[in-house]
């Protein structure tokens, strides 16, 4: 057999065309899932924004008057950004002070917040984080319990 392949050449795999069957197909770069993670808490105050994130809710409002037919998100962005840096100190001075007012409003929040979590959960809330599927098995298991009784 003269340039053809003998049959345990054909028989392997081209480890190029290997698919792998473990995760699914990966790309280079790819994040795995992290193991263990602590789901967020929705009564966690959210972090204030960087004095540029206060200037851009106003640069915003702003920017989609002037520009009624963009709707791209990126150049807003840019646009804020080259605003914001052509700015002088005493430009950004307003900004930077309603920042670190709300960096302050967030401060007393998050210690009330972790004030609150060390006293734990009380019996309301306990019963708030069940899901709604639970409070009804909850109700069934209690309506079989009075079956049982008669």
């Amino acid at each position: 057999m003269k340039g053809g392949k003998s049959k345990t050449e054909s028989k392997r795999a081209d480890p190029k065309l290997a698919v792998n069957k473990k995760g699914g197909a990966t790309t280079k770069g790819a994040r795995k899932p992290a193991k263990g993670k602590a789901a967020k808490d929705p009564n966690k105050p959210k972090r204030p924004p960087s004095a540029f994130f206060v200037f851009m809710e106003e640069f915003r409002k702003q920017f989609n008057k002037e520009n009624p037919d963009n709707k791209a998100v990126s150049a807003v962005g840019k646009a804020a950004g080259a605003k914001w840096k052509t700015l002088s100190e005493a430009d950004k001075a307003p900004y930077v002070a309603k920042a670190g007012k709300r960096k302050q409003e967030y401060e007393k929040s998050i210690k009330a917040y972790n004030k609150k979590q060390e006293e734990g959960p009380t019996a309301t809330e306990e019963e708030s984080e069940k899901s709604l599927s639970e409070v009804e098995d909850d109700d069934e298991d209690d309506d079989d319990e009075d079956d049982d009784d008669e």
